[in-house]
């Protein structure tokens, strides 16, 4: 890495310190890694938002946001004497190196499934304390993210649907039983069981329903806002005061109107 670059990564560095010290911000000294942990959360989200709206300038912007939060937690572990943000970048390098012996070692490889299979009994030899391969999966992702990992680590070790037919009909079956339920206890429990079946379905396909739930979130804000728009012109009185049919027709209308917005 060049002075100039390597200059402003140190900077940076330099900037948390201060923030952090005795003659800093308030407000950032009685940060923990506690208190600040939704954030992280939060910023990666909201870079994921600027990649699927392809605004690279919004991306950098909140790529430095992701990173602030990387900086900020590697120098309250510092201040607390447990690991320091060069710690943080040795570690990582170190796993990439190893992980990659194909690039920086002499091991030879055919494809991308080689590749990763090399990845996973690699990453498998680091972590020998973990017994299932479900193990290390994280508990604070979103339920859809966690609903995939776990299918995907089944899957490699041959849990899996023989063909599509038979996983569509277990999706059917998932219905069947949520209409079947008898409480609301029972009820939680199938329409998990159908989310679950449904992010197979997309695993299935090689779809991602976290974002293909994203999508769908965007197209309906986008029409929903259009039928807002529109419905003084179409009907003249309140949303509230709308049949079912009147809100079908807004809402066809809306689609029409909308359909290259997303």
């Amino acid at each position: 890495m060049d002075d100039i670059k390597t200059s402003e990564i140190a900077k940076l560095l330099e900037t948390m310190k201060i923030l952090r010290g005795k003659n800093g911000c308030e407000w950032d000294r009685k940060q923990t890694h506690f208190t600040i942990r939704q954030n992280m959360l939060e910023e990666a989200y909201e870079a994921v938002d600027a990649i699927n709206s392809n605004d690279m300038k919004h991306l950098k912007e909140e790529l430095g946001d992701v990173l602030l939060q990387v900086v900020l937690h590697s120098q309250i572990a510092d201040d607390n004497g447990c690991f320091n943000f060069e710690d943080v970048a040795k570690g990582i390098n170190e796993k990439l190196i190893h992980r990659h012996p194909h690039v920086f070692s002499d091991t030879k490889v055919k494809n991308v499934d080689e590749i990763l299979a090399n990845w996973d009994a690699l990453k498998k030899e680091e972590k020998p304390h973990r017994k299932s391969v479900l193990d290390g999966i994280s508990k604070a992702q979103s339920p859809l993210m966690t609903a995939e990992k776990l299918s995907k680590k089944a899957v490699k070790q041959g849990f899996e649907w023989p063909d599509e037919k038979s996983l569509i009909e277990c999706v059917k079956s998932e219905f069947r039983e949520f209409i079947h339920a008898k409480t609301n206890e029972e009820r939680e429990m199938e329409f998990g069981d159908i989310l679950f079946a449904l992010v197979n379905l997309a695993r299935w396909h090689k779809l991602d329903a976290e974002q293909c739930l994203i999508k769908s979130n965007k197209k309906f804000e986008v029409r929903f806002r259009k039928m807002e728009e529109i419905a003084p012109s179409v009907y003249n009185k309140p949303l509230t005061e709308l049949s079912f049919e009147e809100w079908d027709n807004l809402w066809n209308k809306a689609k029409t109107l909308t359909e290259k917005e997303y």
